[in-house]
């Protein structure tokens, strides 16, 4: 679709919008239970499209088109159950001086959300992706712009989405597909009148544009963006005296999953210099240079990956720990470990940025306090993660407050390769990992960004929300003079 055609494009949502905003909680989830069994029907002929177009393999793809309708079932899922609108109600108090009208809150939705499709998952993070699923559970309708990188893959999702919008009898514009992969198309849908928020997944740069053209609307609006990161790992000394050999397998397994195209990829290791980080960098180059390169998704992302790979190495102070083996193609990347100092990372902002694809930068530091700085100078993060014993976790006892501070999820012996899909998960983390540390793009709590808390003060009983009447039909668990009841 044009770009000159979006003004319609999101006059069209916002129309669907007053009608999507009506419809049960219930049918909604019927809804994203259709889109999942129609995305399924699609078979082997979705999985080999996207393959054509990413390079990644079926095997992978596979498993990420059960996530998405995976997710789609969570949010349908979380829908009949009913706590996720937070509903709240203080009974009126005339004992009280002055006396307490009665209050009762709950969340609804924004209002027509778009969405940029990410390049490196067709499936999860894309056209029936987290983002969308989400933000249809809460009544919020979307516009996709699908990302060139995959357009026919983003186009057959988008005409099951369809499927299920007439199957379910849902509002025709409650989801629409923009295919115009101009810059000036994603301007203008941030920037339209009628957009409410938006959802991205990509690099710093595209993020930090959306969100400066949000801001620079008459009126500001949310943009929830994930925009990388480097992942930080500390290799504790008494956890690396033990298993040296163990870690090395464990990371270099994780930096080159996927050809390192992942935004939890571990960029970053952190460790004191000893006789165990000579056996560590030892065993870790001997992993790395048996890894076989696979094609990266596209011609951009290897280019990138190419650029800032030699950028790091043209500092002067990072030096080549490892590469993997010569690659055959254009398409395939030089899988690359490299070392500098704790004195040199500190001195050098460069080394501290996302280097996207099976790259990871090993800081050797004179000692814990120099680890601790050289942890602390990274800006914030999507994970953390701790490689350590129990006596290192005795010894150095900031670790997890530190943590915290740093990053959204907090990894403790193992790789931060991987999300696990559920309630619990969070997938974000301070600036510049994301526009916003409040909000996780991954679990039922990602519904939270297009949503905004009403209250209704002394409403009459005919004139409330379902989900606040007292009698409670849908028999959601509320909040009821400080007490949770069903």
């Amino acid at each position: 679709m044009a770009s000159t055609d979006i003004a319609a494009v999101m006059r069209l949502s916002a129309q669907a919008f007053t009608l999507y905003r009506q419809t049960t909680p219930t049918s909604r989830a019927l809804f994203l239970d259709t889109i999942a069994q129609h995305i399924e029907a699609l078979g082997d002929a979705l999985l080999e499209q996207a393959s054509a177009e990413t390079n990644l393999p079926i095997a992978r793809l596979t498993g990420e088109r059960a996530r998405t309708t995976f997710q789609l079932r969570m949010f349908a899922a979380m829908l009949r159950e009913g706590s996720w609108i937070e509903a709240s109600i203080d009974h009126a108090n005339t004992a009280k001086n002055p006396p307490a009208p009665d209050i009762r809150k709950m969340l609804v939705p924004l209002g027509p959300v778009v969405v940029f499709g990410a390049s490196n998952f067709p499936f999860a993070y894309s056209t029936a992706g987290g983002d969308t699923a989400s933000a249809l559970a809460t009544g919020c309708t979307v516009v996709v712009k699908a990302h060139p990188a995959h357009l026919k893959t983003s186009s057959m999702v988008a005409a099951a989405i369809t499927k299920a919008i007439a199957q379910c009898q849902m509002p025709e514009h409650c989801f629409q597909h923009v295919t115009d992969g101009s810059f000036e198309t994603g301007k203008a849908l941030v920037q339209d009148e009628h957009t409410r928020a938006v959802g991205f997944t990509g690099s710093f740069s595209g993020g930090r544009a959306l969100y400066d053209y949000a801001a620079a609307r008459q009126h500001p609006i949310p943009v929830f963006a994930e925009m990388g990161s480097i992942n930080p790992v500390l290799l504790l000394p008494d956890k690396l005296s033990k298993e040296a050999g163990l870690l090395a397998t464990q990371y270099a397994a994780s930096i080159t999953l996927g050809m390192g195209q992942f935004c939890t990829n571990p960029g970053l290791l952190l460790a004191v210099k000893s006789e165990a980080l000579t056996a560590f960098k030892t065993a870790l180059a001997s992993a790395i240079a048996q890894v076989q390169p696979a094609p990266m998704l596209h011609k951009g992302i290897i280019a990138a990956y190419r650029q800032k790979s030699q950028a790091a190495l043209d500092t002067g102070c990072a030096s080549l720990l490892q590469s993997g083996i010569t690659p055959t193609s254009d398409m395939e990347p030089q899988l690359l470990i490299t070392t500098v100092s704790g004195a040199d990372f500190l001195q050098t902002p460069l080394l501290r940025e996302e280097v996207f694809g099976p790259y990871s930068l090993l800081v050797e530091c004179n000692d814990m306090a120099e680890l601790m700085q050289c942890w602390a100078a990274v800006s914030g993060q999507l994970t953390t993660s701790l490689m350590g014993t129990d006596q290192d976790f005795t010894n150095y006892p900031d670790l997890v407050q530190s943590a915290m501070t740093y990053a959204g999820r907090v990894v403790f012996n193992g790789v931060p390769t991987g999300v696990e899909v559920c309630n619990s998960m969070v997938h974000g983390g301070p600036y510049p990992a994301t526009t916003d540390s409040r909000f996780t793009a991954v679990g039922t709590a990602a519904v939270k960004r297009w949503l905004r808390p009403v209250a209704f003060q002394n409403c009459p009983s005919a004139l409330l929300p379902a989900a606040l009447r007292d009698e409670n039909p849908d028999g959601i668990w509320r909040l009821v003079n400080q007490q949770w009841q069903r």
